[in-house]
């Protein structure tokens, strides 16, 4: 857990797969510690604080959030699933929340009609773009395609896009992006895809003229992920929540993320189960300098 750093990635990319599930290393603490109350053994309980020191220097503060301030407004990332059945009972749950700003993933022709018309009442300003979208209760201006799409992947595949949000707290890019898959197979962690569509939007927000920046999306992995570091290095701290979204029957990991610029996530968390495999989140986010 200290040094994963430096488990390489040139290998299966298991550097990679060690970081996607991070958190969970630590339920060898309490494995160990049967052991060690099993075994009667003072030594290994004492050698035990190390690990556990480990974990919650890492991870302890996020079951300890805290209060951290008001937000300005609150945004809403999903993946709805391009095989969910509910689309209707989808967007009411999301309204719900009462964001102001919602991302959509994998949005297909038939059920994009069904989420525009149950979105509409609330958000009056939409734009999307392939399979993802965004709806806003600010106008939006200068949308366009974010091109995320590896080399490799036939045309026609896109799953970004790029809108200048008109908020009262001034003008903020707002991105919507959906990384490729990732897989584990026997020859290790396949994320090429995954890392190079990174590349690309890492890419993009580094030429990003505004500097309030709100990015929204699945991403396929952690933020602990190096390789999401094209990314996350150039965004705030992440709000200190586990919140994990995926899959929605069990879930373990938060691949679904909400990040900012030149602006602070104030807390996240997920909202209740919708017709889809992953769990929506929402956070709340402090425009205001």
């Amino acid at each position: 857990m200290a040094f994963h750093a430096i488990v390489s990635n040139t290998v299966g990319h298991l550097g990679s797969l060690l970081e996607a599930f991070l958190p969970w290393l630590g339920l060898a603490v309490p494995v160990l510690l049967i052991l060690a109350l099993l075994r009667r053994s003072a030594t290994a309980l004492v050698f035990l604080l190390l690990p556990a020191a480990v974990w919650a220097n890492l991870f302890g503060a996020l079951l300890f959030p805290g209060d951290r301030g008001a937000h300005d407004i609150t945004a809403v990332q999903h993946n709805v699933s391009d095989e969910n059945t509910a689309p209707v009972g989808t967007a009411d749950a999301l309204i719900k929340a009462a964001p102001e700003l919602i991302a959509l993933e994998e949005l297909t022709p038939p059920a994009l009609a069904l989420y525009e018309k149950a979105l509409a009442p609330d958000y009056p300003y939409h734009a999307v773009e392939g399979t993802v979208g965004l709806w806003s209760k600010y106008p939006l201006a200068d949308v366009r395609r974010l091109d995320i799409k590896p080399k490799e992947i036939e045309e026609g595949w896109s799953r970004g896009l790029r809108a200048a949000a008109r908020t009262p707290w001034g003008e903020t890019a707002v991105y919507v992006a959906h990384l490729p898959s990732v897989r584990v197979r026997l020859t290790g962690f396949d994320s090429d895809w995954r890392d190079e569509s990174a590349r690309l939007l890492g890419a993009a927000i580094a030429a990003e003229k505004l500097d309030k920046v709100i990015l929204l999306g699945d991403f396929n992995s952690t933020v602990d992920d190096r390789g999401l570091a094209p990314v996350t290095s150039q965004m705030n701290p992440q709000a200190q929540d586990f919140a994990f979204s995926w899959p929605a029957v069990f879930p373990v990991s938060r691949i679904d993320h909400i990040m900012t610029r030149s602006a602070t996530v104030t807390g996240v968390r997920t909202l209740p189960a919708t017709g889809s495999d992953h769990l929506p989140i929402a956070a709340g986010i402090k425009l205001a300098s």
